[in-house]
């Protein structure tokens, strides 16, 4: 069974001690904005594998505020692993999907950066001040799982907003928080969003005002993997080459025979077609 956590957003209280020692565990700069007053912690970047921003949702004269944790969602058929043409990502039978070059010590990534436009939830980020840079992103603590010990961050949570542990024990868990309490969203983020993830939200206050992504182009967000939905069209492509390459090769020999044949006409006259 796969890894998972589950994030109960009721529970954070932007404490940022996942931050602090996802920082510490992976030996990462802080940034200035990073731990300042400010309430928003700012995005993912090469320095920062997780984030927890702040959101206000208003129901009447009601202003609900929560605090949300961000990271790589490890999603259970991970497009960066599909666009990479190197294989530099890999997904682990732990639920972790790790960049070999920062992980395993395997560099073939040649700076594509073709994960960076296939992930659905925008997480890969690029060293882009470094002469020779590597894509950036959390590695779901995978040093730390292989040895049976939890990620830092789910570590550090003073108030059991997230937890971690096998993926289906914890998607039973939120479906059992939700169903025994009323306040609950009726929906776990993440359980089937693109195939699922690893990475598993519930919360009081309706998704689309946490900023997650809901909605693409006015429509529900997929519960098919990006792999399978490329997959739709690429199946395609032996047969459209094969295809392709035999009307190319009629087309030239036809055009081929044409030119013959005026050649001759203009070298023996035209000739009779009863000959």
């Amino acid at each position: 069974m796969s890894k998972g956590v589950l994030v109960d957003v009721t529970r954070c209280i932007d404490c940022k001690s996942c931050m602090v020692a996802c920082k510490v565990w992976n030996d990462l700069p802080s940034r200035k904005t990073e731990f300042s007053n400010d309430l928003d912690a700012g995005q993912l970047n090469s320095d920062t594998y997780t984030v927890v921003n702040n959101c206000i949702s208003e129901n009447g004269d009601e202003v609900v505020w929560r605090f949300v944790k961000r990271q790589c969602m490890h999603c259970k058929e991970p497009a960066c692993e599909s666009a990479c043409f190197t294989h530099s990502f890999v997904k682990t039978k732990e639920g972790a999907v790790i960049y070999k070059p920062t992980v395993v010590d395997q560099d073939y990534c040649v700076g594509c950066r073709y994960c960076m436009i296939a992930c659905p939830f925008g997480v890969p980020t690029f060293q882009w001040e470094k002469a020779f840079p590597y894509v950036e992103k959390c590695t779901f603590c995978y040093e730390r799982t292989q040895q049976g010990l939890k990620t830092a961050c789910t570590q550090a949570c003073p108030t059991g907003a997230l937890k971690f542990g096998e993926r289906e024990e914890l998607l039973a868990e939120a479906w059992e928080r939700i169903n025994t309490n009323p306040r609950y969203v009726k929906h776990v983020y993440g359980e089937k969003e693109y195939g699922g993830t690893s990475w598993l939200y519930i919360s009081d206050v309706p998704f689309d005002q946490l900023g997650f992504k809901t909605e693409v182009f006015n429509r529900p967000v997929t519960e098919k993997s990006i792999p399978s939905l490329t997959w739709q069209v690429l199946k395609w492509t032996p047969y459209i080459f094969v295809g392709w390459g035999a009307l190319l090769t009629a087309m030239r020999a036809y055009t081929k025979r044409r030119a013959e044949v005026h050649n001759e006409e203009e070298m023996y006259g035209p000739v009779d077609p009863k000959e």
